[in-house]
């Protein structure tokens, strides 16, 4: 019990904690690489949105691509399930593919088939880019290496309970020093490119957000992240929102990690590999270790001392993830404990009922 409680400890601190500080620690050993050098290219551009039910956004996000800085830019708004509103309301696309509903995946795959651009990139219909947001992002593609490459999305609508602005600044921190050290472990929907050469179609219950990077890696590029390219999106006002969409996520996630190629090392630098276990599989396996935690805490518990110690931090992170006073440790500590459960929830989803092709709009983020 004792090996079991300091294992679980260690690896929650390590993946939570202090894996952020020792690759900083390691990115300056190395001299500070940028994480994703590049030159001013303009390679034409296909930008694929995959829509359903987007008539409230559509037309701002068209717009929104109209007006970014790039020179040779196709826009293509494929709308999965061509429910007529957002069809119409994308009508200032190059293209509008009113497609059957297959899913965002399958939606995406049609619209690669159907773009002109040397680079593919992609954005969610909530997203709002920089006008300069593109070229910054195309950059990193004068690396003959990158074969993959995603900006920097911030959340807004701070006036709700929801954490997940002060949790994405801590990813997007892990995301820089992956990047400038070897290539990122996971992506984001909001923006992101990818060369049309490279690209591979996925199971479409296997989202492009954590499956793409890793398998750029496996393919011989590098997965880059370039936080000059800005974009926002509005996140959902609360936290039970938040755990309600992570559930979700993780529903299309774990499938990726227990049969989708993420455990299997082959395509992994050593670095790499320490990458995907500390920042991944750890951290998708921290219900368990919170579990095991907690038993062995019990079992000790008469030994006092640290044991006693851990108990009550235990417990009081549990009593403020349950008290709904508005103060900020409180809702952090809600925060994490909703989210790190919705991580277990989203396999026991998708062990019970599998995973759905389609997807639904997350609550209050348009």
């Amino acid at each position: 019990m004792r090996a079991l409680f300091w294992i679980s400890a260690a690896l929650i601190v390590w993946t939570q904690a202090a894996y952020a500080p020792a690759l900083a620690l390691l990115r300056r050993i190395k001299g500070n690489p940028p994480t994703a050098p590049g030159a001013d290219i303009t390679p034409s551009v296909t930008l694929i949105v995959a829509a359903y039910n987007e008539e409230a956004v559509i037309a701002a996000k068209v717009a929104n691509a109209r007006a970014l800085d790039y020179p040779d830019l196709e826009v293509i708004v494929a709308v999965d399930g061509g429910d007529e509103g957002t069809v119409a309301g994308a009508e200032g696309a190059d293209q509008v593919l009113a497609l059957p509903r297959t899913g965002k995946y399958r939606a995406q795959d049609a619209a690669v088939q159907r773009a002109r651009g040397e680079i593919v990139a992609f954005s969610d219909a909530n997203t709002l880019w920089e006008p300069a947001a593109l070229r910054t992002l195309v950059r990193a593609f004068a690396d003959p290496a990158v074969g993959y490459a995603c900006g920097q999305v911030t959340f807004v609508n701070d006036a709700g309970t929801n954490q997940e602005g002060l949790y994405w600044r801590y990813e997007m921190f892990l995301r820089a020093q992956e990047s400038a050290l070897a290539s990122v472990t996971g992506g984001n929907g909001a923006i992101y490119a990818v060369r049309r050469a490279a690209y591979e179609r996925v199971d479409p219950t296997m989202g492009h957000d954590l499956a793409m990077p890793f398998q750029m890696v496996k393919a011989g590029f590098r997965a880059v992240y370039v936080p000059e390219a800005r974009a926002t999106e509005k996140m959902v006002p609360s936290i039970e929102g938040e755990w309600a969409r992570k559930r979700r996520m993780m529903s299309y996630g774990w499938p990726i990690v227990l049969k989708g190629g993420l455990l299997h090392p082959r395509g992994y630098s050593p670095l790499y590999a320490l990458m995907i276990v500390s920042h991944r599989l750890l951290r998708y396996g921290t219900p368990l270790l919170h579990v095991l935690l907690a038993l062995a805490t019990v079992a000790l518990l008469r030994r006092g001392g640290v044991y006693t110690a851990a108990a009550a931090a235990q417990a009081a992170l549990a009593a403020a993830a349950a008290s709904r006073r508005k103060a900020k440790p409180v809702l952090v500590a809600r925060y994490y404990v909703l989210t790190t459960a919705a991580l277990a929830l989203g396999l026991y989803d998708w062990l019970r009922h599998g995973t759905q092709v389609g997807w639904e709009i997350a609550e209050g983020t348009r």
